[in-house]
């Protein structure tokens, strides 16, 4: 990640989860760049922020957040967290072993995984790459943000599984959006007649909210699944 990506990908998170155009305040960048100089990595200075905003609908409060200051505890915690991963990573335990990692599953099956994902990924960019769209730059972001991912946990003295999953989901939020973006609306409202179909017999036994958040998640699937974009959740770990 280069200084002018650091500073864009937080905005455009920002702005994403906002759900409004928000021209980000001279504070605001301030704020980046001082995140920037005491060396907070990007993905966990955009994990505070997804954070942030999930704790804030969660809340359901009516106010929307207006500055990127409302983030700035979260990442600060996520960055202090961080760093508790970061001492002893080249110490080993007196029988040789490596210290104790946060994670049910091998850090060598884990790296594997996000190795593949980030290949799938900057192959789908590269096939793309001429269409010069939100799609084929969101592919982009995401395979150097998988490796900035990547190297951070096979580095880290104790890999934290939770932490790395909520990571990923921020990156499949993103991809996500951008898949919508291009969707053609013939292939949405073919997508979404087949899913309201397939919903019918189980409407009248689901209220309003789970009804539609069930019909969002088959549709990302279908989506993902017309662009051959891979999940990035460690729950699709080959094991």
């Amino acid at each position: 990640m280069n200084y002018f990506s650091y500073f864009s990908e937080i905005e455009d998170t920002f702005i994403r989860r906002r759900g409004k155009h928000l021209m980000l305040s001279p504070m605001d960048w301030a704020l980046i760049e001082s995140w920037k100089e005491r060396g907070v990595p990007l993905h966990v200075a955009l994990r505070g922020i997804e954070h942030a905003f999930d704790s804030h609908q969660a809340k359901q409060r009516k106010r929307s957040v207006k500055t990127l200051l409302y983030c700035q505890e979260e990442v600060e915690a996520q960055y202090a967290e961080w760093l508790e991963t970061r001492v002893g990573s080249n110490e080993e335990t007196p029988e040789g072993g490596s210290r104790e990692e946060k994670s049910p599953f091998p850090r060598e099956l884990v790296l594997a995984h996000l190795a593949r994902v980030r290949d799938e990924l900057t192959k789908l960019h590269g096939r793309r790459h001429a269409n010069e769209d939100e799609l084929s730059e969101a592919f982009a972001r995401a395979t150097a943000l998988l490796a900035e991912v990547r190297d951070d946990y096979q580095s880290a003295a104790a890999p934290d599984a939770r932490k790395l999953e909520d990571s990923l989901t921020g990156i499949d939020r993103m991809l996500d959006e951008a898949i919508r973006s291009v969707a053609g609306g013939d292939d949405l409202k073919a997508m979404d007649g087949e899913i309201d179909a397939q919903l019918k017999p189980y409407k009248r036994h689901m209220d309003k909210a789970a009804f539609e958040q069930t019909r969002d998640n088959l549709r990302r699937k279908r989506l993902r699944e017309h662009f051959n974009v891979p999940r990035l959740s460690l729950f699709y770990l080959s094991l």
